[in-house]
């Protein structure tokens, strides 16, 4: 079912409330698709009602109020209405419907977000689609968004999405928790305790992912009239922190949250005063915050020297570099370069390989990078996206080659959907056309 957005007035608390109202029924109830509909109309209903009535003084628990009794109505036959409403009340503590007096009540209601984001992350669905369940049921993104994100067709994603609800329509225990302590002392076997690790090691990679791909949505949006979604941002960086809380002493965790601190720093400085993109190289680096960089600097400094090596700890080191400089001269590109070439010897993805060669093209010379980009050409996620052309472009206008740079950053206008992309690359072809 495709539901209209929220008005805009009281967006950012909605969307901040949407995955714990939805965490709450799963728990519940669960039926997701059903579960997922009804927090829907629940939002429409906050979006039509509050600014007209005024904000409850519990909004979280007017939502999963509404919402439940949507998804009941849904669920039930008329021959079992008394029994399942009665259910339902049993089964709902009262401070999920009624606001604690001050001072008082439960503890702050982001672990059913947490929760969800572990449950959707489970290991009997196939990896794509549990991250891109994830990203529709925590993130909030749309098909099309999720698509981008993964540099898939949406048809492809919408395809992953249907499946992976099938699949847990179908389960017969759809939202169950991996084992706790307890299960843990009395299994024996070292084979199926192996097992368990490898499970709970896939759905932290999951679970990490997902926060990454939310937080790259926020801090550049794939589509749109704005360069940034600072909620999205947030929420990554908040949930990222929720996670790191639970598990202090993984290096993975702790450098994705280092990353995103590093990188949302930045924010202030990435749009001027019109909402046009400022590129990392033209920042007014005044305006970075420089509290946040300090926090993700401790975190992937004490990573690095603890916990095994991982791809997030070393992005959060490149990160790092940039932040330290006093100027985008003074950035040391060959330690960037070293540290992509551990990055891709892990990850040898094609966005970490688009990296690589911008660094090598500052240490090397541009020459030496667009050979590498060449070698993306035929890379079934990059065929046809932007970013490939803008670094190739970028690349070209620094070897000299202003046609043909021209020619790039405008093919690269063509494929972003993002307006203020869009014209800062319209913006970098006009000028090599001058």
């Amino acid at each position: 079912m495709t539901h209209p957005a929220p008005e805009p007035a009281g967006e950012d608390l909605l969307r901040r409330l949407a995955p714990q109202v939805l965490g709450a029924l799963l728990r519940r109830y669960g039926h997701f698709d059903a579960a997922e509909d009804a927090v829907q109309e629940a939002l429409l209903a906050a979006a039509r009602q509050w600014p007209e009535e005024g904000r409850p003084r519990n909004p979280r628990g007017w939502l999963i109020r509404v919402a439940s009794r949507r998804l009941t109505d849904q669920l039930r036959s008329e021959d079992a209405r008394r029994r399942r409403e009665e259910t339902a009340a049993a089964l709902t503590p009262r401070d999920e419907f009624v606001a604690p007096p001050p001072g008082e009540g439960r503890a702050p209601a982001e672990d059913d977000t947490l929760t969800l984001l572990f449950l959707c992350c489970r290991a009997d669905l196939p990896a794509a689609g549990r991250i891109a369940l994830t990203l529709r049921a925590v993130g909030g993104l749309t098909t099309a968004e999720i698509a981008r994100a993964l540099l898939v067709p949406e048809a492809t994603m919408a395809q992953r999405i249907s499946r992976a609800k099938r699949r847990i329509k179908t389960s017969p225990s759809p939202f169950g928790t991996p084992a706790g302590t307890a299960d843990r002392e009395q299994e024996q076997e070292q084979k199926q305790e192996r097992e368990r690790e490898r499970e709970r090691a896939a759905r932290l990679a999951d679970v990490l992912h997902v926060l990454y791909l939310i937080f790259n949505e926020g801090y550049t949006a794939t589509s749109g009239r704005e360069l940034q979604r600072a909620d999205l941002a947030t929420e990554a960086i908040r949930l990222t922190r929720a996670v790191h809380a639970l598990l202090p002493d993984d290096g993975e965790v702790a450098g994705l949250l280092a990353l995103m601190l590093l990188t949302d720093a930045r924010r202030a400085a990435r749009t001027g005063p019109d909402g046009s993109l400022v590129p990392l190289a033209e920042q007014d680096r005044t305006r970075w915050d420089r509290d946040a960089i300090a926090e993700g600097v401790a975190l992937v400094s004490d990573a690095l020297t603890r916990t095994p090596l991982g791809p997030y700890q070393l992005r959060a080191a490149i990160a790092a570099v940039h932040d330290e400089s006093a100027s985008d001269e003074d950035t040391d590109w060959a330690e960037i370069l070293a540290l992509y070439e551990v990055l891709i010897r892990l990850v040898p993805g094609p966005v970490e390989r688009l990296g690589h060669a911008v660094a090598v093209a500052m240490v090397h010379g541009p020459r030496r990078a667009l050979d590498l980009l060449a070698a993306l050409d035929d890379d079934d996620h990059l065929a046809g996206h932007h970013r490939l052309e803008a670094v190739r472009a970028h690349l070209l206008e620094m070897a000299g080659d202003r046609a043909a740079a021209r020619d790039a950053y405008a093919k690269a206008a063509g494929l972003t959907l993002s307006t203020p992309e869009r014209r800062y690359l319209q913006s970098r072809a006009a000028r090599t056309a001058e």
